[in-house]
This record gives structure tokens, C-alpha cells and sequence, in this order.
């Protein structure tokens, strides 16, 4: 039985409750993200907060660039942070992080940004939902792959560099022998 484009007894469309569902989760996993103390929960709420924007582009009509954010961000920056963090992190770190101690000056500008935000998309002039231009994901691979072939390398291999750097960085060198006496 299919189910229709709006809730039964309702004229409420599904996309549009999934659509406040994903903004909400958005909203709430990006504020965990800030508020919380333990850093690794922190990290997870991230990758929440970036699955549920691709969700948002793939409501958009917009497969590849949910497709890229979860590639790239949720599949790479997320998870190298996490890493770098559950690396690097070691068990005599300050129980309050430094950021967390500037909350006053954080909501101040957090404050700042949504009033300027405001005003933007109020003054904007926004074009009917009927002119909205769809993305052609085979013209945009064509424009990737073979205009912008140099670019796209070099971000990968600026990408594996950050890796392997990150990785260096995080291994621990062996106490010496000297180093252990008293």
C-alpha cells in the first residue's frame, strides 16, 4: 500500500516533518558538540550533526553533495579528528577545556551571527520553489574530472599528507634507558 505525499487527516507533507526532524537533530548534535566536556562525545555528535545536513541536501534534491559530506566530512575530517584525539589525548589533560571557559564571549558573537544572518535572509529576494535548478551530477563529474583533474589531485594528496602527518605526530617514542633513572 503506498503511502501518500501527505500524513493521513492532515495536510502536512512528509518531506517537510523529515525535513524539521533532520534541522532539529542538526541543531541539538551541533549544540552537544559545543557543550559538552568529554571530547570523543563531542567528535560523535559531530558526525551526527554531518549525517543529518547530507540528509537535509538529499531532501534538496542534491545526492552528490550529500554523498561528498558524507565522504569527505563524516568519512574523513570526522574520523581523523576522533583519531588525533583518542591518539594524542593523555590521561593528566585539564578536566575544562579552554574553550569552554570563554562561553560568555561565545554566545555574545553566537548572538551576533544569527542577528546578522537574520537580516541577510530577510533582505534576500528568494526565487518561487518552481525555480529551483536541479543539479546534472553527470556535468558536474564531466567539470570535476577532467577541467579541474589538477586541483582535485592536489587536495588528495594535501589530504594524505594532514594522514601521515597527523600519524607522526600521535606515535609515541620508546622511553630510553637513561630516561628511566633516577
Amino acid at each position: 500500500m503506498p503511502i501518500g505525499m501527505t500524513i493521513p487527516f492532515t495536510a502536512i507533507r512528509w518531506d517537510d516533518i523529515l525535513f524539521v526532524a533532520l534541522a532539529a537533530l542538526v541543531v541539538g548534535s551541533g549544540l552537544l558538540v559545543v557543550t559538552m566536556r568529554d571530547i570523543i562525545r563531542c567528535g560523535l555528535a559531530m558526525i551526527l550533526c554531518f549525517a543529518s545536513l547530507a540528509g537535509i541536501y538529499v531532501l534538496l534534491g542534491n545526492p552528490l553533495v550529500a554523498a561528498t559530506q558524507v565522504l569527505v566530512y563524516i568519512g574523513a575530517i570526522s574520523i581523523l579528528v576522533l583519531f588525533a584525539i583518542m591518539l594524542t589525548q593523555t590521561k593528566n589533560a585539564p578536566t575544562r577545556l579552554v574553550f569552554q571557559t570563554q562561553a560568555w564571549a561565545a554566545a555574545l558573537a553566537a548572538i551576533a551571527i544569527a542577528v546578522f544572518i537574520s537580516v541577510a535572509v530577510t533582505a534576500t529576494t528568494w526565487p518561487s520553489a518552481g525555480a529551483v535548478a536541479w543539479t546534472d551530477t553527470t556535468k558536474l563529474a564531466q567539470t570535476l574530472f577532467n577541467q579541474n583533474v589538477l586541483p582535485f589531485e592536489a587536495v588528495s594528496v594535501l589530504l594524505t599528507a594532514a594522514v601521515i602527518g597527523g600519524v607522526l605526530l600521535a606515535r609515541r617514542e620508546p622511553a630510553s634507558a637513561e630516561e628511566d633513572r633516577p
